[in-house]
């Protein structure tokens, strides 16, 4: 497992990447003065990326969560005191396990690998529900498109279906695009 740690206090992160690595026999890697967490994670491509905060503030999820919008990658944030407005708000930045207070470093294993598994689970669960989202926008074109074709030629539903899928094969498009194109060509011509 190859950690990234992004800690502002220069000790604190030199200590702990010499003591992660001796612990847990893993490459750790830390974020350099100024240097963007979305940057470090592409130079570095982590397995996980633990951000230790001695005064977590709102301004320091930014970088999580532009993390989580360009490089998804699970994060594990350490904190000092217990705030669950702020714990809200890390989750929904993209943090995978907020944790108050200290660990060693081999304690830390477990809550590593588990924010790993966590993130992995999520995002599984995130590629089917836009996949299903993607499928029913799918469905919902394909319906209307049969519905203009029933409507102005006078097809049966199913010599609508057959027409979209020829017009498919003969352009090398998937149905939904076909579609698409159908339903759009009709709006324009409605308008």
């Amino acid at each position: 497992m190859k950690i990234l740690l992004a800690d502002d206090d220069a000790d604190r992160a030199r200590y702990l990447v010499r003591a992660l690595a001796r612990q847990l026999a893993t490459t750790v890697v830390s974020t350099q003065p100024g240097e963007l967490l979305p940057d470090a994670v592409a130079t570095h491509q982590p397995d996980v990326v633990v951000v230790d905060m001695t005064r977590p503030d709102r301004d320091a999820l930014d970088s999580v969560r532009q993390l989580s919008v360009t490089i998804p990658h699970p994060v594990v944030m350490f904190v000092d005191q217990d705030d669950p407005d702020f714990m809200e708000a890390a989750v929904d930045a993209g943090v995978s396990s907020y944790n108050v207070g200290t660990v060693s470093p081999i304690e830390m294993k477990p809550i590593l690998q588990a924010a790993v598994a966590l993130f992995r689970r999520y995002q599984r669960t995130h590629e089917r529900l836009t996949a299903a989202e993607t499928q029913l926008r799918e469905r919902d074109v394909v319906a209307h498109a049969k519905a203009i074709l029933i409507r102005l030629r006078k097809f049966s539903e199913p010599q609508a279906y057959r027409w979209l899928r020829n017009e498919a094969m003969a352009s090398g498009k998937r149905i939904p695009e076909v579609a698409h194109n159908l339903v759009q060509a009709a709006q324009r011509g409605s308008s």
